[in-house]
């Protein structure tokens, strides 16, 4: 996919009211870790994680994708009536039917006739949207487009703690598909995106490259009600197949867009934690001084981290006017999307 005609004109983020830190959540798991004798210490030491947010149970992921949207539109030199695609992307919804976009499109006041729906595609439901998005943009079916995400790990957290701390039957080996679900943090983004010919100075979409390996479809699966969620991880495995479908992704990627590692100025991953960062960058031959990463105070938000880690690496003052940024996006299933943004 290559496009030359789409911006991103604005973006925003809408934090969690909380930050839980690795250590807390280990007192919290006390249980658990004194039954197994786990060593205190051991979730920050392998993940470089610190913290992972979340929102007040009751929260609902309209009301972070909303805030998220309100901040952006703020910015914005368009209109909400100027809106003609609303796309929520997160992992977290409302409720199974209707789709959440309409709880967000109601929020916000937006025009009868601009087109809403959600697209979930675990972790790279957003960088989808942004697919959809910019082809809708470049072949003239809209102007402009308001893509959202609001990702509260508040009720895995919850019921992780849970489940490892009263099943019993929960051994050192068991509890290892349970360890993903301690990653997860919270966040709200949006982007505004829009034609060329009506904003000429917004970071530009290159284009890219999707691949799915579908094979991996069991490595991680979520299940239960939008306020009572389980999910198992088999996290080595998945990480393995990831990097393996990361680097065929990443190749084609190039290729698309005749740019090779030496173009771009900065990489941004999905941000699972420091092993995955440190083996995805190796394998993909990526110089690592070139990387920014939010894992460490946000976690593994979901949809939301490859927009929010963009975000902030924008906004970082480190990246100059005409550098390259790679979006390298993958989520479970396993999918991949990777596409090349002219700052």
């Amino acid at each position: 996919m290559k496009y030359t005609d789409v911006v991103i004109e604005n973006y925003a983020y809408h934090d969690p009211e909380v930050f839980l830190s690795s250590e807390e959540l280990e007192r919290r798991l006390a249980p658990v870790y004194n039954r197994l004798k786990l060593p205190f210490g051991r979730l920050e030491l392998q993940t470089s994680i610190k913290f992972r947010g979340f929102w007040p149970v009751g929260t609902k992921p309209s009301s972070i994708a909303t805030g998220a949207a309100i901040k952006a539109l703020e910015k914005s030199k368009f209109d909400k009536n100027e809106i003609d695609l609303l796309v929520h992307s997160s992992v977290c919804r409302d409720f199974l039917e209707p789709s959440t976009a309409s709880s967000i499109h109601n929020n916000l006041g937006l025009r009868a006739d601009c087109m809403s729906f959600d697209l979930s595609n675990a972790c790279l439901g957003f960088v989808n949207a942004i697919t959809v998005a910019s082809d809708m943009i470049e072949n003239g079916t809209i102007k402009t487009a308001l893509i959202v995400s609001g990702e509260n790990s508040g009720p895995l957290i919850e019921e992780t703690i849970q489940k490892l701390n009263n099943d019993i039957s929960i051994t050192r080996k068991t509890i290892k598909k349970f360890v993903a679900n301690l990653t997860i943090g919270s966040s709200g983004v949006a982007f505004i995106l829009t034609h060329s010919s009506l904003h000429s100075e917004g970071a530009r979409i290159l284009g890219g490259y999707s691949l799915t390996d579908s094979s991996a479809a069991e490595l991680c699966q979520g299940s239960g009600g939008k306020d009572s969620l389980m999910m198992e991880t088999s996290s080595e495995e998945l990480l393995h197949a990831g990097i393996k479908l990361a680097t065929k992704t990443w190749d084609k990627t190039k290729e698309e867009l005749a740019l090779n590692n030496d173009e771009f100025e900065h990489f941004i991953c999905h941000q699972v934690g420091i092993a995955h960062r440190n083996l995805m960058y190796e394998n993909l031959k990526i110089d690592i001084t070139k990387d920014h990463m939010t894992f460490d105070k946000y976690g593994n938000t979901g949809s939301a981290a490859l927009p929010l880690t963009f975000i902030k690496a924008m906004e970082s003052g480190k990246v100059s006017k005409g550098d390259r940024l790679a979006l390298l996006g993958i989520g479970s299933g396993l999918h991949s999307i990777m596409l090349g943004v002219q700052a």
